[in-house]
């Protein structure tokens, strides 16, 4: 399996603490990675070491064989999508304004940009005669939400970040979105990095998991073999899950 990304001994540190500590992982193209951890494990740094939102302090981050510190940080993070809580949309654009904004600052024609808004609307469940000119203030939590995962599918980009996309939102909207992101994974065939601290949605969405723990590594694993990898910090978070 070709790789996507390679985390090759990557340190950050903040004030002289280490947040990260050594990692090396590699993305292989095609897979969803669950990046799971408490809060204050480094699971979020570590994502945005990806599109240089962070720089390590030591160490190095690949994308497609490139040194992510030696690409335009632009041209970089437009190749990557990137979804945060709530979607990030801005206010002031509609929806097909928010879903093309890549496009259009890659040049693509109105018409072509028009077409795969339509596109990922549908894809999203959002009809687009009733989504296309709306503004994110009258949108749903979870509409915004999905607007967000489609401006980030919106100039086909072979990397995809996720940082706790669906956090935010009541349990059963939460549920329909991680159902969708499984569907999406499948038809759009996109790699993808998604950090999360729930461990029933890593077990959902993952392709691997991989855990950290006070910035370091504790075990990476497919979600089957989780369980029984013997690790401390794992079965308390499946303790969580027990009945």
């Amino acid at each position: 399996m070709a790789k996507l990304i390679e985390f090759q001994d990557v340190w950050c540190e903040y004030a002289g603490r280490p947040v990260l500590r050594g990692i090396e992982l590699t993305v292989n193209q095609g897979e969803t990675l669950v990046l799971l951890g408490r809060s204050g494990s480094g699971k979020t740094t570590l994502l945005r070491t990806a599109n240089r939102l962070i720089e390590p302090s030591r160490g190095a981050v690949r994308f497609e064989g490139s040194l992510v510190r030696a690409l335009d940080v632009h041209a970089l993070r437009r190749r990557i999508g990137y979804v945060i809580q709530e979607g990030g949309l801005f206010p002031h654009f509609t929806v097909e304004e928010n879903i093309g904004l890549v496009p259009t600052l890659e040049g693509w024609p109105a018409h072509e940009i028009r077409a795969r808004v339509e596109e990922l609307l549908e894809a999203m469940r959002l009809p687009p005669a009733q989504y296309i000119d709306r503004y994110p203030r009258s949108l749903s939590g979870g509409e915004r939400q999905r607007v967000g995962i489609a401006r980030a599918l919106a100039a086909n980009p072979p990397l995809l970040l996720l940082d706790e996309p669906f956090a935010a939102l009541d349990p059963l909207t939460r549920f329909a979105l991680q159902r969708l992101f499984l569907d999406l994974r499948h038809s759009f065939r996109t790699t993808a990095i998604f950090v999360t601290h729930d461990v029933r949605e890593a077990l959902m969405v993952a392709s691997r998991i991989a855990l950290l723990r006070d910035g370091q590594l504790d075990l990476v694993s497919d979600p089957a073999g989780f369980a029984a990898a013997g690790s401390e910090e794992a079965r308390r978070f499946l303790e969580t899950v027990s009945p």
